[in-house]
């Protein structure tokens, strides 16, 4: 895959910014290796690892599901909490790389230590749900510079097309080293699996795993540690913590009383995003439990979704720069609340194929649209310091999503009901997003 061609620059370079394209490349790669965390780890392997064998060791009332779920919970408390802070504080010191280069080693590293995870002990769950959470801090802590790196890679012309090719590489990222991985160490039964025929004994197919996933993401992010360009100090002297937190409260007042649509975009964004994230969270419970898929047809459907969302994204990124991330976003979310609708009628698994497939079209243009209507925004020299706030503000809402889907399977006493609360979610959001374009 090639990166879009930047618009023609004919400004000076800067210490702060470069838009050719081994830049944009480099920038991208971090996206792609990113997914050795988000994907392998998080969602779909070392994260079963943990709360199934590992957990088959703890003792008591309370499941190990809950358990991690609790870790994870505390770990958004405190993204939610200090992410804004750890932005604005690289913006005002001139140190955006060098804070992702050291959350993303840092995130590395935990990574590897899940290779001593093994599943014969209560104290291993222990300590994989403690790496596991502390990872999710750091990763995201990196992900907010690697954000605002935006801006630096691009230019007004082709910020859109840039966003979308980042994230399709996250895409294409988590897809490659699934499948990878699922083949090589994952897939068969006895006491080896994969085509490596690595031995299932006290984990080790998982533990390899990790330990790929963190060579993978390292390796993948040092193109962006080597080309993107430092910042220079945006002038702010609150730099300490305690002056830091004064300063970013005067942020979000002076925010709301000049740009009230920036704040709309925040909280309509952080409803929207958590809709979006609904729909891989719970696509794989309704395609088994309401549409009759196998467990190995999911694993196909999974990779046909994302490879569908990248491509939306890198369409749309042509949208978003001729006409606004705005319409982008507003119009996926409304195409996503229908063929929602259409999904809660029909049955079978030849109709979840083809409208599911639909939806996950229009997750990737909602969600790079999302990111490039930030970066415009963005105060320059404060890039670090809104995104930590975009992260905040979806941390602050990540109960909805799955609140409104336990909520309508609850009241009607069937999964399918679910869909109908994830696209509840969607509507909220774009019925939000739409205050920023009066």
């Amino acid at each position: 895959m090639t990166a879009p061609v930047p618009a023609p620059d004919t400004a000076a370079p800067t210490t702060t910014a470069r838009t050719d394209r081994r830049t944009v490349t480099a920038w991208a790669f971090w996206d792609f290796g990113s997914a050795a965390f988000n994907a392998v780890l998080v969602t779909f392997i070392f994260s079963v690892y943990l709360t199934d064998s590992v957990g088959d060791s703890l003792g008591g009332s309370v499941s190990a599901s809950t358990w991690y779920g609790a870790a994870i919970a505390v770990a958004g408390v405190i993204i939610a909490v200090t992410a804004p802070v750890v932005g604005r504080r690289a913006d005002a010191r001139g140190k955006r790389r060098s804070a992702v280069r050291t959350w993303t080693l840092v995130t590395v590293a935990l990574m590897l230590l899940l290779v001593f995870v093994g599943d014969d002990a209560p104290g291993y769950f222990w300590l994989g749900a403690v790496i596991m959470a502390v990872g999710s801090v750091t990763f995201q802590f990196a992900e907010v510079g690697y954000f605002a790196m935006l801006n630096q890679v691009s230019t007004k012309e082709n910020v859109g097309r840039v966003s979308g090719f980042g994230w399709a590489m996250g895409y294409f990222g988590g897809i490659f080293l699934l499948l990878f991985c699922y083949v090589g160490f994952i897939a068969g039964d006895g006491d080896t699996r994969g085509l490596f025929n690595v031995a299932t004994d006290d984990g080790w197919n998982v533990r390899i795993v990790a330990l790929l996933a963190a060579v993978w993401f390292g390796l993948s992010a040092i193109p962006l540690f080597r080309r993107i360009p430092e910042v220079e100090p945006n002038g702010s002297e609150a730099t300490g913590w305690k002056d830091s937190y004064r300063a970013l409260f005067h942020t979000i007042a002076v925010l709301w009383r000049t740009d009230r649509k920036a704040v709309w975009f925040l909280i309509s964004s952080a409803v929207f995003r958590d809709g979006l994230a609904g729909v891989f969270t719970f696509g794989a419970i309704l395609a088994v439990s309401v549409y009759d898929l196998s467990d190995a047809d999911v694993l196909i459907f999974g990779v046909g979704a994302n490879v569908v969302a990248a491509l939306g994204a890198l369409l749309a990124g042509r949208l978003d720069d001729s006409r606004g991330p705005v319409p982008v976003i507003a119009v996926s979310l409304m195409l996503m609340v229908a063929i929602a609708l259409v999904l809660f009628i029909v049955s079978g698994p030849l109709m979840f194929w083809i409208f599911g497939l639909a939806l996950c079209l229009f997750v990737g243009p909602a969600q790079s649209a999302s990111r490039s209507y930030l970066s415009r925004i963005c105060p320059p020299g404060r890039e670090g310091e809104m995104f930590g706030l975009y992260a905040t503000t979806g941390r602050a809402v990540s109960w909805l999503a799955p609140a409104m889907f336990a909520l309508f399977t609850g009241i009607a006493g069937n999964d399918r009901a679910g869909i109908l609360g994830i696209g509840l979610v969607l509507l909220v959001g774009v019925a939000l997003l739409l205050k920023t374009a009066r």
